[in-house]
């Protein structure tokens, strides 16, 4: 793996994996969808995409747990998928969200980025264990790679590439 590699989030899949075809690799991207993940995978053709992979930031099940969270990133997944060289060209964009309202729900404010999202939130709890010393619990945790893993694990064990794009079209 090249440093350009390493910057933009590209991997590959393991030597001796056959590349499947590609109604194959979208049928494994959204075999991906459950009612207890974070997030969705669907069509991406409104956005120029063949996918879209974003959280469930939309949903009510979901807002109090983003809420609660103080996410300040939304993360969305665009991707194609090009037989010909048997990689998923993957755009991830993010923006910074506030909360707005009461009860508060989140909403776009602006900022965009491109390239690997690298977003992390944890809560911890501090309270006296049994030895009557502070203890630290950690009692939430989110990672914007939750998004990105799951993915790039299908496509990669599809004989496929990940190639991040954060120069020029998807």
């Amino acid at each position: 793996m090249g440093l350009f590699d390493k910057l933009t989030g590209t991997k590959h899949p393991d030597d001796g994996v056959a590349p499947r075809p590609a109604e194959e690799v979208r049928t494994a991207l959204l075999g991906l969808n459950r009612p207890d993940v974070p997030y969705i995978i669907r069509s991406g053709a409104a956005e120029g995409a063949d996918l879209v992979a974003e959280w469930r930031m939309a949903e009510p099940a979901w807002q109090a747990i983003f809420i609660e969270s103080q996410l300040t990133r939304a993360v969305r997944i665009r991707m194609r998928l090009v037989q010909e060289t048997h990689a998923v060209r993957a755009l991830e964009e993010g923006w910074e969200v506030t909360r707005v309202g009461n009860p508060p729900k989140l909403k776009i404010s602006g900022a965009y980025s491109r390239g690997p999202d690298r977003t992390v939130s944890r809560h911890y709890t501090v309270e006296r264990g049994e030895s009557g010393s502070l203890e630290a619990t950690e009692t939430f945790r989110f990672n914007g790679a939750d998004l990105r893993n799951p993915l790039q694990d299908a496509v990669l064990k599809s004989g496929w590439t990940w190639r991040g794009v954060v120069f020029g079209k998807l």
